[in-house]
């Protein structure tokens, strides 16, 4: 095989070599994570004290924090909440301040800034074993929070 032949053939071998490489790059980039964000989950409450009777109160002892810990506002509007079940709760227009953080409870009652409730009328959250996946309005996860219990 002649010098010329062998340059070729490499100069070829390069070529596909550099193809496949950019071909490679938008996976790559597709599979970049989520922007960070300050808003993390915090506490979670997931055995409501006491015997599970349905009531609003053990209903609404069950609950999960969202905290805000970067030095801006950060408008949870359509943020959502899931579970293991993927029962899902979607943040209305709740602008959570620096520093600052939501309960969100499993039952009924008036919302605040302090306090947020689901609706429902039956537990949420696994007392042995879940998953709280809390993502933005893009669907992006933000956070998750995993328990155990035995």
């Amino acid at each position: 095989m002649s010098p010329r032949s062998i340059r070729r053939i490499a100069a070829l071998a390069l070529a596909a070599a550099g193809l496949a490489t950019a071909a490679a790059v938008p996976a790559t980039a597709a599979a970049r994570p989520a922007p960070h964000s300050p808003v993390v989950l915090g506490a979670v409450q997931y055995d409501s004290p006491g015997r599970d009777d349905h009531s609003q109160r053990s209903l609404n002892a069950e609950w999960v924090t969202v905290t805000n810990t970067g030095r801006g506002t950060v408008n949870l509007k359509g943020w959502t909440l899931t579970g293991r079940t993927h029962q899902m709760y979607t943040f209305r227009d709740l602008r959570l301040g620096a520093h600052r953080s939501v309960r969100v409870h499993t039952g009924k009652g008036h919302n605040t800034e302090r306090d947020v409730y689901q609706d429902r009328r039956d537990y949420v959250w696994d007392n042995h074993r879940d998953t709280a996946v809390l993502r933005d309005h893009h669907k992006h996860i933000v956070d998750t929070k995993s328990w155990r219990h035995r």
